[in-house]
């Protein structure tokens, strides 16, 4: 079993690899593997010197660190609540990230990358705090069930007052509108090298608790027995979708589907087992992200934002997901 698991990682790598190649190369003037070596070795310039630099290179690293933070917080979860249909959207991070972007572009007029990279991980983490007061509020112990619940209604709080926000306001909702339909495309490396450290803490930092994920997953009793604290464990993982969430969130806009459907996928690849369903979704999100964005590109002239696109890869099999016992158990 295990070396058919690292078959699979082994693959799931080469299909990354060969993703973000394509990524680069696929485009409204497509260009060679030759040409696209030669400009990343330093031997061609000119105008595929500038196509890759200022568009692809940018929009392929933002949708591979974007895509590692929605596939790491997507499994996380999935696991902590104990719910294989949950996502970062339920338990309203998303929503809290987004509003504090809102927020920023209403009432102190930001309009620069790092300041709503800055508000977003504010308003994810000060989001999942309330989730987890609100949560846990009169219990003695985390009951995933609560969590989620309240996470649902603070996130569509939060949702509400955006639109409201956005609406007696439209010069901030002529801005939001852009920002809000989620998007890879970036024209300057400074973004993603801004949200790479984040992203790369909170993987680490998820990856290090997958083993006591697994006990988690048989319940507090039997998981305290084991040896492991549950209250640790769920905060140490709301602390790791705080900031991923908030990354993703303030570089790319909300997408949907992505963290929910690739948990399931990678499931399905190599078991139950956290210790790999976790760096499995890491890498397998990216993958789907970047065709979905290659798709977006190669249909509409105009490009088809990312986040439509997951969308309607997202809607069927949310469907499936929902009406079917073997796809939707832990």
């Amino acid at each position: 079993m295990k070396s058919k698991r690292y078959g699979w990682l082994l693959t799931c790598l080469m299909l990354l690899l060969i993703i973000m190649v394509l990524s680069l190369c696929i485009g409204a003037k497509p260009l060679s593997i030759d040409t696209l070596w030669n400009v990343l070795i330093g031997h061609q310039h000119g105008l595929a010197n500038i196509i890759i630099f200022e568009g692809r290179l940018p929009r392929t690293l933002n949708g591979l660190l974007v895509g590692m933070a929605l596939g790491t917080s997507g499994a996380l979860i999935q696991a902590i609540t104990r719910n294989p249909l949950a996502d970062p959207g339920i338990l309203g991070i998303n929503l809290g990230a987004s509003f504090a972007i809102v927020i920023s572009i209403v009432f102190l007029g930001a309009t620069q990358f790092s300041d709503f990279f800055v508000y977003a991980s504010m308003g994810a983490l000060l989001t999942g705090l309330l989730v987890y007061f609100v949560g846990t509020m009169g219990v003695g112990n985390v009951d995933p069930l609560k969590i989620t619940l309240a996470g649902v209604a603070i996130g569509a709080v939060f949702g509400g007052l955006s639109s409201a926000l956005t609406l007696f306001n439209p010069m901030a909702f002529d801005q939001v509108r852009f920002w809000s339909v989620g998007s890879l495309d970036v024209r300057t490396l400074s973004i993603p090298f801004f949200i790479a450290p984040v992203v790369i803490l909170g993987s680490l930092l998820a990856l290090s608790i997958t083993p006591a994920l697994n006990a988690f997953g048989l319940g507090d009793a039997l998981a305290t027995s084991l040896g492991s604290n549950p209250i640790r464990i769920q905060l140490l993982a709301l602390i790791a979708i705080t900031i991923l969430c908030g990354a993703a969130t303030a570089a790319a806009g909300p997408i949907g589907f992505v963290s929910l459907m690739m948990p399931h996928i990678a499931r399905w690849m190599v078991g139950p087992d956290q210790r790999w369903i976790v760096p499995f979704s890491l890498i397998l999100t990216p993958c789907l992200l970047l065709t979905a964005d290659i798709i977006g590109r190669v249909l509409i002239a105009g490009e088809l934002r990312v986040s439509i696109v997951t969308a309607f890869i997202g809607a069927p099999i949310l469907i499936y997901l929902v009406r079917s016992k073997d796809a939707s158990s832990l």
